[in-house]
C-alpha cells in the first residue's frame, strides 16, 4: 500500500467517524431502524462518498433487541422498528470513495431518549456490553502483532469473550477481516486462518458480543494497520 493509497481510506474512513459524530445528535426516541439509515447514508453522500461497499448498504442499522441479529446485508432490511426512552442502537458504515473503502461500527446508549455515553448511563446492561466492547479492542492493540496469524488472534480474543460472560454472535463466527477492493477477497479473523497480519494492509477488529442470557448485542469496529510494526488505528 502507498502512501497515497492510505491517505485516500484515511479520508473516507475520517467520513465515517463524523457520521458517528452527526449519530451521537441525531439518534432520539421515536425514530426508526430505516430513518436512521437513510438520515445517515444523505449525511455520507453529502461529505462526499460515492458508494456504499456492503451490498449497497451504507449503514447498517439495529435497534433495541433486533442489535442481537448477525445476517449477511444481502438479507438486510431496515424496521420500522422505533428507538425507545432507553434502548441500544447498532449502527455498521460502510462508505467508499472511488474503490477505497471505510469501515466503522459504533453501539449507542439511548437514555431518556436521547444518546449518552456509558460514563453518565445507570443502564447497567447496556453500559457493561460497551464497555467490554472498548476493552476487548483495548486487549487487542496490546496483543497482536505482525507476525501473528489471523487464527491466533482469533483464539485469543474469542477466548477473552467467553471468559468476560458474553458470546461470539458473527453469523460467521469471525472477529474482524483483511479490507480488499472486493469483499470476496477478504480474510477473516477466523478458526484456521494461518496467514499472517503482515500480509495484509488494513484489517479490522469488530466483536458482535452479547451477554450470556442478555438482550441486546453490541458493536464496536475500527480499521488498524502496522507501520513500521507498530498498530495503528486508521
Amino acid at each position: 500500500m502507498t502512501s497515497d493509497e492510505l491517505q485516500k481510506y484515511k479520508k473516507v474512513q475520517s467520513i465515517a467517524k463524523e457520521a458517528v459524530e452527526f449519530l451521537k445528535s441525531f439518534i432520539r426516541e421515536g425514530i426508526t431502524e430505516q430513518d436512521i439509515r437513510e438520515s445517515t447514508e444523505k449525511f455520507l453522500y453529502e461529505k462526499g462518498v460515492s458508494s456504499f461497499r456492503y451490498y449497497g448498504i451504507g449503514a447498517f442499522v439495529f435497534v433495541g433487541e433486533r442489535t442481537t441479529i448477525s445476517i449477511s446485508g444481502r438479507e438486510y432490511q431496515a424496521t420500522d422498528i422505533k428507538v425507545q426512552s432507553n434502548d441500544l442502537v447498532t449502527v455498521d458504515l460502510s462508505p467508499e470513495i472511488e474503490g477505497f473503502g471505510g469501515d466503522l461500527a459504533r453501539s449507542f446508549i439511548i437514555e431518556n431518549g436521547r444518546v449518552t455515553d456509558a460514563e453518565n448511563s445507570i443502564l447497567l446492561e447496556i453500559v457493561e456490553g460497551v464497555k467490554t466492547e472498548e476493552e476487548l479492542h483495548n486487549q487487542f492493540r496490546n496483543f497482536i502483532n505482525e507476525e501473528m496469524s489471523f487464527e491466533q488472534a482469533y483464539t485469543k480474543m474469542n477466548s477473552l469473550i467467553e471468559a468476560s460472560g458474553f458470546e461470539n454472535l458473527d453469523f460467521k463466527r469471525n472477529l474482524g477481516h483483511s479490507m480488499a477492493n472486493h469483499k470476496d477477497d477478504r480474510i477473516y479473523i477466523e478458526a484456521g486462518n494461518k496467514a499472517k497480519f503482515k500480509e495484509v494492509d488494513l484489517f479490522t477488529f469488530e466483536p458482535h458480543i452479547k451477554k450470556e442470557n442478555g438482550k441486546y448485542g453490541f458493536k464496536y469496529e475500527n480499521i488498524y494497520y502496522f507501520d513500521k510494526g507498530k498498530l495503528q488505528i486508521l
